[in-house]
């Protein structure tokens, strides 16, 4: 048995997954008295889908501040600005080596089993399963790295591959693993307890590896159109999706410091609302606050053309971001109603998920200073019952004079819900298929079902998710444009005007002004003359409905398509990470304004230069974060 365990421990360079390999081995069974019978399939994909779910040493700097931050679901510097910490890359590194390694352990038992006539009855299901969850895993490596071995943890030395090959292997794997399961098999009663997931339900394993080919095949669809309407295509005609949330990828976190501790849960990440999901929140659905909120914001509630207070000293207006240099004194007139949800109002301190993170002395002061150079108090500022949110980038002398646009106090806030290990973690969801099903009937491919009837569907299970479905039928038919000129009902796709006139008052010298705020120009998407098509409604839907869960899934779609309208960073001062960016250009898009990957690890060039030099060559590029992956926007 110590031999099976070594082969899989194979390692892409260096010992990355050794470590993995001993915890496994002292998690499931005593390794003293242990032999090959007693170390079980289901243990193995057990360890894997629980250890994928991330410790908080993993998932902080992995889901945080690398996901949420590059997705743009939250505010964060780094990654956002092209940064890049190499401690945090060999953590995920290390971490997905070792799931994939268990996973790959799993599909051995399992061959080894069925060769030798030594299997249970459900053993060749739990291969195909295996193969499914290693597709998902190796998917969600390459997404952050691009190129990776294909065999690296099948007992032989590593070869790279590059992204192409890569995803026809998985797409593959998927679609043999699902036509290989039987639902027919009878488990025995303990099974389901080593699957976190679905607890060994094989209908559902069967729905995930078809949604989840109809993703991968989708990442094609700007490169490879021709492949990734075949696998869509075939992976709709098993009927076979996930449309329910009850057949949702989804495994329940718990309080501690292990595998299921919350992914949000360090108390100490800020997760203030991101620039780009708040233009796509403000002014979208129709649903005004009022209907929303109790009678005691209803004076806090702005009128749909207040602007606010433009602090010009100390607010930046170096980026395309439309709300730049202004300051919203009270509450958006119209936001989508999962806004409210999602992330917390400023000085609500009632509402049970209102988060005290990450000190309630803090996240409950919401009287904040503008200064002067010399430190003079310029203006008081109380954002209570305010909503605001800023761009990310070098706001230089601006920054430091402002003690508001970052401070946990004075802008929205992730839910506490999300941040105390009591939730299920969602991997796929229905409304992800929905929008799938809508975006490949949109681009001519043969679905299940027609594109409005999609994307209408993909926002009903989001709003049910959220429990908001009391404003679905008012926010389906609503024509009112958001902060980039996207609205919801899809038979209105009429182009916003060039700009709103909007009112505001100066924040020095309260003196009241009007103001034509143009929408932004999106030139990553049809070149910026396209704000309200089709594609752009459903990726905007999409984007909102992954929040806070799959915020590499924004990323993604974000590098495939150049959408949702992300906003340049701020560039008061030069960001050395984005050279590209400065002062003559940052109110256009550019792919080299955003982070397009991780590099890998010092370690991997370190331990295996040779596989190091070979991943590289099948990059378009060097290995940088500015690099894209074969299937992004070029």
């Amino acid at each position: 048995m110590k031999s099976i365990i070594k082969s899989a421990c194979v390692v892409i360079g260096g010992s990355l997954m050794m470590q993995a390999c001993s915890k496994f081995e002292q998690t499931n069974f005593d390794p003293k008295s242990a032999n090959e019978e007693q170390l079980q399939v289901e243990y193995a994909l057990n360890g894997s889908i629980t250890g994928a779910q991330m410790n908080p040493d993993i998932a902080e700097r992995s889901f945080v501040l690398y996901w949420k931050t590059a997705g743009h679901q939250h505010r964060q510097g780094g990654l956002s600005s092209g940064g890049y910490n190499d401690d945090w890359t060999t953590a995920y590194y290390n971490g997905v080596s070792g799931w994939l390694n268990a996973a790959n352990l799993a599909i051995e038992l399992a061959e080894k089993r069925i060769a030798a006539n030594n299997a249970q009855p459900h053993t060749k299901n739990l291969l195909q399963i295996g193969r499914i969850w290693r597709a998902y895993l190796m998917s969600e490596m390459s997404d952050n790295f691009g190129p990776i071995p294909i065999k690296a943890f099948q007992g032989v030395n590593p070869e790279f591959s590059q992204v192409k090959d890569v995803y026809y292997y998985l797409l593959n794997e998927l679609k043999e693993a699902e036509a290989a399961i039987d639902e027919n098999v009878a488990n025995p009663q303990t099974l389901k307890d080593f699957d976190p997931a679905y607890g060994f339900n094989y209908n559902r394993w069967k729905r995930y590896a078809n949604s989840l080919r109809m993703r991968l095949a989708m990442r094609l669809s700007e490169v490879d159109p021709d492949k990734a309407k075949t696998e869509f295509e075939a992976a709709v005609a098993t009927k076979l999706l996930i449309t329910d949330m009850a057949d949702a990828f989804k495994v329940k976190e718990k309080d501690g410091w292990d595998d299921l501790t919350g992914v949000m849960s360090r108390s100490w990440n800020s997760q203030l609302i991101s620039a780009s999901l708040n233009n796509l929140y403000v002014g979208l659905g129709g649903v005004t606050s009022d209907v929303q909120l109790d009678a005691s914001f209803h004076t806090a509630i702005k009128p749909a053309d207040w602007m606010g207070l433009k602090f010009a000293n100390h607010f930046s207006s170096k980026t395309n971001d439309p709300a730049a240099g202004y300051w919203l004194d009270g509450l958006p007139k119209i936001i989508d109603p999962r806004a409210y949800k999602a992330f917390i109002i400023p000085g609500d301190f009632t509402n049970p998920d209102f988060s005290p993170f990450p000190d309630a002395s803090v996240t409950k002061d919401t009287k904040r200073n503008l200064e002067d150079a010399t430190g003079k108090v310029v203006k008081e500022i109380d954002a209570k019952y305010t909503w605001n949110a800023s761009a990310t980038g070098d706001w230089a002398e601006k920054g430091a004079m402002n003690k508001v646009y970052t401070y946990e106090g004075t802008m929205p806030r992730m839910s506490h819900k999300f941040r105390t290990s009591t939730s299920e973690r969602i991997f796929f969801a229905p409304w992800e298929t929905y929008f799938l099903l809508a975006e490949a009937s949109v681009r001519g491919w043969a679905t299940s079902i027609g594109a409005k009837e999609a994307y209408e569907a993909g926002i009903q299970s989001s709003f049910q998710y959220w429990g908001v479905t009391a404003h679905l039928a008012a926010y389906l038919t609503s024509q009112d444009y958001n902060r980039v000129g996207t609205s919801v009902s899809w038979n209105h796709t009429a182009e916003p005007p060039a700009f709103r006139t909007m009112n505001f008052k100066d924040g020095y010298t309260n003196t009241a002004g009007t103001v034509n705020i143009s929408y932004p120009s999106n030139t990553l998407y049809k070149n910026g003359s396209v704000k309200n098509d089709l594609l752009t409604k459903i990726i905007t839907q999409k984007f909102i409905a992954q929040c806070p869960w799959l915020p590499l899934e924004t990323w993604n779609d974000q590098r495939r398509l150049g959408l949702p309208f992300f906003e340049n960073p701020v560039i008061e001062k030069a960001l050395p990470n984005l050279p590209a960016l400065n002062n003559s250009n940052y109110t256009t898009s550019n792919i080299k304004f955003f982070p397009q990957r991780l590099r890998y690890p010092a370690s991997l060039q370190n331990n295996s230069a040779k596989g190091y030099q070979q991943a590289v060559s099948f990059l378009n590029g060097p290995d940088a974060v500015l690099t894209p992956l074969w299937w992004a926007k070029h």
